[in-house]
């Protein structure tokens, strides 16, 4: 059975700042201060095409490892937008810059392996489902 993954977020404050936990690691997410945040981390969307730049980067090395190909440095950038509210993203583009001494053939054989197995870009192709279960509490006194 694979690994599951959990992470946690959680307002500071009176929010909308937050803090995500994965483990023992932690991020900031806020809103940008034009929007009624204070500016102070990444807001969702910025997270999202992030974890799209991450998994791409991550697996061109799980993939690179499998193939024997050494990779010395990876680049993604991702471009994306979200045009309104409650708007989905635009289509999400991605620009991968790899550097290796490995032939251009077989460094396009492993970003065409990647490309199909990347499981943060194969979750959002094929429209993975979210629930959203939901607890409400009152306000400590």
């Amino acid at each position: 059975m694979a690994d599951g993954v959990h992470v946690r977020l959680r307002t500071v404050g009176d929010g909308p700042t937050a803090l995500g936990e994965a483990g023992s690691f932690t991020l900031t997410v806020d809103r940008p201060a034009a929007a009624g945040g204070g500016g102070l981390g990444f807001n969702g969307g910025q997270l999202l095409y992030l974890s799209i730049a991450a998994c791409l980067s991550n697996d061109l090395y799980r993939e690179a490892a499998t193939l024997g190909i050494e990779l010395d440095a990876v680049e993604v950038d991702v471009d994306g937008a979200f045009e309104g509210r409650g708007a989905a993203s635009s289509p999400i583009a991605a620009s991968v810059r790899v550097r290796s001494s490995a032939p251009e053939a077989r460094l396009r054989e492993l970003v065409a392996e990647v490309e199909q197995v990347a499981e943060i870009p194969r979750s959002i192709r094929e429209s993975t489902p979210i629930s959203i279960d939901a607890t409400f509490e009152s306000p400590l006194r």
